[in-house]
């Protein structure tokens, strides 16, 4: 079957028809993420991010289902009280973007034609932009003193959260001229938006602080078996959405096309990211969890060169919050980091 963005949306389309029609507490319904792109595939598979925002209880938060291998429904489930607030929206770091780009397709009382107007006024502001990167700097820096802190050897959870701290550090950068950065593209995109702040480097730094230097794209073109194994073995019942069994071929396909490209490296983050969550639900002495530590081992983001990692991010920070404070002062706007 030959997938087009114009079969895609047709597919959210009747989606939202037939769901309105079963579910009479549907209050609106819009479209986000990569479908509002003019090219939503990688490696040919992609999802399709559909938020259903209900006028009573939600029972589910998330819900995947799948159409084809490659291509399946992400329904996020919201209360209509978390959109109560529209100016804390607009300076939210993820629902002030996604609201403001996302496309409206079911929403007979205009609640969210009301809402994201309201988000869209003045959400380019400099004090608003600010605040959102800010936030996500902020974040970054209080996972950095956790880290700190840390005695002792490394576990699983103390590098899930060095790479959320890198990630919110990354998205602090790249809020200033866009959306925070998707999992899957988040280093091919990466570079554009450091260069556009002129911080061409800060691209670099988030490949050293995830070992990128330590492997070129063969070695993980042949980690890509033991990721699978990995994600595979999830017991059913802790297997958490984002990792549903439906989503293998989204996510294997997208990093195999990172990786037949001229800077395979940028499959790393997706390649991390899930593989960690992975790991994070198998038993300790589990054949795949093996394999997970000795890639991060090589990777230096587990065992001795941890430490060193950790420092490395303190001072990657620094640059982070030195680019917010150039950009604050070209633009007239106070910058005000938190202090913890």
């Amino acid at each position: 079957m030959r997938i087009t963005r114009q079969i895609l949306y047709k597919v959210a389309e009747d989606t939202v028809a037939r769901r309105t029609r079963m579910d009479r507490d549907l209050l609106a319904i819009y479209l986000h993420g990569s479908l509002l792109e003019n090219d939503p595939l990688l490696g040919g598979s992609t999802d399709i991010d559909l938020v259903f925002i209900h006028n009573d209880l939600v029972l589910a938060e998330r819900e995947i289902k799948r159409l084809t291998d490659e291509v399946h429904l992400d329904i996020a489930h919201h209360d209509r009280k978390e959109y109560r607030r529209t100016r804390e929206l607009r300076v939210h770091p993820w629902m002030g973007p996604t609201i403001y780009r996302c496309k409206i397709l079911y929403d007979p009382q205009h609640f969210m034609d009301f809402t994201q107007a309201s988000v869209r006024g003045q959400f380019n502001r400099a004090e608003n932009v600010m605040e959102r990167a800010r936030g996500q700097a902020d974040h970054a820096r209080q996972m950095w003193f956790e880290l700190d802190g840390l005695e002792g050897h490394p576990d699983l959870e103390n590098v899930r959260l060095y790479l959320r701290a890198i990630e919110h550090a990354a998205n602090a950068a790249a809020s200033l001229t866009g959306p925070p950065l998707t999992e899957r593209r988040f280093l091919q995109r990466f570079p554009a938006r450091a260069e556009a702040i002129r911080r061409a480097g800060l691209y670099a730094g988030a490949l050293g602080l995830l070992g990128a230097p330590k492997v070129d794209g063969e070695a993980l073109k042949e980690w890509l078996d033991g990721w699978q194994a990995a994600y595979q073995a999830i017991p059913a019942d802790q297997r958490p959405l984002r990792l549903h069994v439906d989503r293998l071929t989204y996510y294997r396909a997208g990093i195999e096309k990172i990786l037949a490209g001229d800077t395979p490296q940028d499959a790393l983050w997706p390649l991390l990211r899930t593989w960690i969550d992975a790991a994070a639900q198998l038993p300790q002495g589990a054949p795949e969890r093996e394999t997970w530590v000795e890639c991060f081992e090589k990777l230096d983001l587990l065992g001795v060169g941890f430490r060193e990692k950790v420092a490395a991010l303190d001072a990657y920070l620094d640059l982070v919050e030195e680019a917010l404070e150039d950009w604050a002062r070209a633009n007239g706007v106070e910058y005000r980091a938190r202090r913890f």
